[in-house]
């Protein structure tokens, strides 16, 4: 009885073992038939539109810092207390050409005045004297039965000389002292506009006292870097070392900035082109002008403020047969995708755009990476673009002759599961 037990307790696990296999076998051997679908292609659709071939007018863009094309330190040619000065010569107030900015005490220069003319007269005298003596030096020299030339100092040449010179050195002296008179008043050097005020009334100012800064209003300039690519389509003005110039007339410049929270615009025209590169960017720089830049306008907008940031847009010559292509229909590395007709595939291409901005691009038509007239261009951004991917295009607005049926879902696939194997 006690070996049976043994027995058993041996024998039952080697058999209940020995099912878990057969059955782990048979699963194994006759698995259970998977359900089979079939998935539709996806197909995506995109917008399109045909390139043709047209003109696009050039708008170069920079940017700038209104600068004037003058500015000065004034200095007084005399010395002297300011006795008067104006009420514009404050920062900010505007002058003509040869307006008062302010008067020394003249006092002292109309004294040396008088005192030269004086002078002038004694000096003049003594010229007058000199010539009497003169000739009747001479006359006693031939009253003394003499002949031939007398000498100089017969004459008396050199004398007479002395007294011309004292004359010509008086009326030097009385010149000096008008124009020194005239200095005492201090006028605008040209259309102006007071940057800087040094001094005030009754302060007294010496040859080396700085008076103010003015600059130039009756035009300003603009520094405008010019992007290397663009700038070949640009009418420049160009200087050469025998002082001929290039291009005289220089292309029309449109400005614009935001002042006191208003968009303001301005017309320029670039009169230069500086004669090196800038050593950071590598770029040429172009310097636009306008003109009366502080005239009051019909509009009532402001004037073109020195210091004042622009943005400028400067007008180049009209490229022909090219394509304008948008810039969210660009990829990276100037790639662009076209659509195939009549499949509707996808097709890569890679561009060299003749000029670009924020908004698009420009293509020459002719050139030898570029779409053909009637080309389908991509609009709709696609991440992972493959050649030969075919989509459901709307092509400006209208769909392709059998695009909608493509576009439609194909009815979903039946279910099919396998019937029971028998056991």
């Amino acid at each position: 009885m006690r070996f049976l037990i043994k027995a058993i307790r041996f024998i039952l696990p080697v058999i209940v073992l020995g099912g878990c296999v057969l059955v782990a076998w048979w699963l194994l051997s006759h698995p259970p038939e998977q359900k089979k679908m079939e998935m539709p292609p996806t197909l995506v659709r995109v917008e399109g539109t045909v390139l043709n071939k047209t003109s696009y007018d050039l708008r170069v863009r920079s940017q700038g810092t209104v600068q004037p094309r003058t500015t000065s330190t004034l200095l007084p040619e005399v010395s002297g207390k300011i006795i008067e000065i104006s009420p514009s010569f404050r920062p900010g107030g505007f002058f003509g050409q040869g307006d008062v900015l302010m008067r020394l005490d003249p006092l002292d220069y109309e004294t040396a005045i008088v005192i030269s003319k004086a002078a002038l007269a004694q000096a003049e005298v003594m010229l007058a004297e000199e010539k009497a003596r003169a000739d009747q030096a001479v006359e006693n020299w031939r009253a003394m039965g003499r002949t031939g030339t007398p000498s100089a100092l017969v004459t008396r040449t050199p004398q007479l000389a002395k007294a011309e010179a004292d004359v010509a050195s008086t009326k030097a002296q009385v010149i000096k002292a008008e124009r020194d008179l005239e200095r005492t008043t201090v006028r605008a050097p040209y259309a102006c506009q007071v940057l800087e005020q040094a001094v005030d009334i009754g302060q007294f100012v010496g040859q080396g006292t700085i008076l103010g800064r003015i600059f130039a209003v009756d035009y300003v300039e603009i520094r405008l870097p010019l992007p290397e690519r663009e700038s070949q389509f640009l009418k420049l003005p160009q200087s050469f070392s025998d002082q001929s110039t290039a291009s005289v007339d220089g292309a029309t410049v449109y400005l614009k900035s935001v002042i006191a929270g208003k968009p303001v615009a301005w017309e320029g025209k670039i009169v230069r082109v500086e004669g090196s590169l800038d050593a950071e960017t590598r770029q040429s720089t172009a310097v636009a002008q306008v003109t009366d830049p502080y005239a009051r306008r019909a509009d009532g907008s402001p004037p073109l403020t020195i210091g004042a940031f622009v943005e400028a847009e400067i007008a180049g010559e009209p490229l022909q047969d090219v394509y304008i292509i948008p810039r969210n229909a660009v990829r990276a590395g100037n790639e662009i995708i076209l659509i195939d007709q009549p499949q509707n595939t996808l097709r890569r291409m890679t561009v060299e755009p003749m000029v670009s901005n924020e908004d698009h691009i420009v293509v020459s038509a002719s050139a030898a990476k570029a779409p053909k007239p009637g080309d389908i261009l991509c609009l709709t951004p696609i991440p992972f673009p493959a050649d030969g991917a075919r989509v459901v295009p709307t092509i400006d607005g209208k769909n392709p002759p059998g695009g909608e049926k493509k576009a439609k879902p194909e009815p979903k696939p039946k279910l099919t599961q396998a019937k029971p194997t028998a056991t």
